[in-house]
């Protein structure tokens, strides 16, 4: 099966449907912006639960470890923990800014925590398991994700581990940077905003239990409920308000050239300051039909390329050489993954191709989509740290 198959439902019958709905279009525009931002507050409050949870374990994680393959899977492991391959990355680079991680050994970490951010999206696309076309969209949406970020690690790590494809550029420019970086901070309003609405319920939540890991499995649970509720009417309403003419002009836009998906996926990742939240909004989009999966592909490039500014800030604010080219690292394997990868048509359509044919098992049998989740993301990876 090619790539072009995998669209979503033809615009004709997303314009019967915007015919057939009753409720005024600002309306349902309104009720869609507030599902989103609830939307949001369910991913973060997710996030918080499994924190809460874990109880920071993942802070251990980065002790003792010296084997490459074990951590790259630390830096899964720990990014799933968290829920953010922001923070996992930001900790990396103070780590090795204080000299308390070997940049040798965070180099891989990085390339794991890019694996590991995956996730979020992955579970949202479980959201959509009631409904076998949806649900065959979110999960080659979202896994296609993950297998480009495993390719991405399969031929750079060797590359680096050989020659050190990443690390020297690195080093060279965060040399001749030095002397030159300074402090720097950026506050998302829109993160802010979805922090703010994700603490008013905690503080309700506060009022059951004082237990934290009681209280980290509440606020996780809270979270699926918030996350499933919305996309099931997110996916309803928005098949309603986009008419057949913006459907095809939202694709025909991006499918001129993936370099605007991927501009578009840098900006609204440095926006919010998460790739998480950038690729989960996808996967409504893309369920709905109202995105194409080849058309959000190079957006989530995009949102891989955007998540980098956190390390790079952190980086600026630590202002060590080494800080700042274990940032610089996170950059270059994210673009040059997209060099190697998206510029051939034959190797850019592989991870479709393969997350295509994973949904499409997924569909008939549910468990297969949670095994994948919990072997990928968790199982493999303490095995290996066990191994190693």
């Amino acid at each position: 099966m090619t790539a072009a198959e995998y669209e979503g439902e033809p615009a004709a019958e997303l314009a019967e449907e915007a015919r057939q709905g009753q409720m005024p279009g600002w309306a349902r525009l309104v009720l869609v912006v507030g599902l989103l931002y609830l939307f949001l507050v369910g991913v973060r409050l997710l996030e918080t639960g499994i924190e809460g949870v874990t109880g920071g374990a993942q802070e251990t994680l980065f002790e003792g470890i010296t084997n490459p393959l074990a951590a790259l899977a630390v830096g899964i492991l720990a990014t799933v923990l968290v829920q953010s391959s922001s923070v996992t990355t930001s900790t990396i680079v103070a780590l090795v800014a204080a000299g308390s991680l070997p940049f040798e050994t965070a180099v891989p970490m990085i390339m794991g925590a890019n694996i590991g951010t995956t996730v979020t999206n992955t579970l949202v696309s479980l959201g959509h398991a009631r409904r076998s076309e949806e649900f065959r969209l979110a999960f080659t949406a979202a896994t296609m994700h993950d297998v480009f970020n495993v390719l991405a690690v399969a031929i750079i790590l060797p590359l680096e581990l050989l020659f050190g494809v990443l690390s020297r550029p690195a080093i060279a420019l965060s040399e001749a940077f030095a002397g030159s970086v300074g402090g720097g901070t950026f506050n998302s309003p829109i993160k802010g905003a979805v922090r703010w609405g994700a603490r008013q319920i905690e503080q309700v939540l506060e009022l059951l239990t004082s237990d934290p890991q009681v209280l980290g499995g509440v606020t996780l649970v809270v979270g699926l409920l918030i996350i499933f509720f919305t996309l099931m009417f997110i996916t309803r309403n928005m098949k309603v308000l986009v008419a057949a003419r913006i459907e095809r002009s939202l694709n025909a836009a991006l499918a001129r050239s993936g370099l605007v998906g991927m501009v578009v996926g840098v900006v609204i990742t440095v926006a919010v300051q998460s790739s998480s939240i950038t690729t989960s909004i996808l996967i409504p989009l893309v369920a709905s039909g109202l995105l194409l999966i080849n058309n959000a592909y190079p957006i989530t490039l995009g949102a891989n390329v955007g998540t980098t500014i956190t390390a790079l800030l952190a980086a600026f604010a630590a202002g060590t050489v080494d800080g700042l080219a274990i940032a610089l690292v996170h950059l270059a394997f994210n673009l040059l993954g997209i060099l190697l990868l998206y510029p051939i048509p034959a190797i850019r359509h592989i991870p479709i191709r393969l997350a295509g044919g994973l949904a499409r098992i997924a569909v008939d049998r549910k468990w297969i989509a949670v095994a994948y989740v919990a072997g990928i993301f968790i199982a493999l990876p303490i095995l290996v740290i066990v191994i190693s």
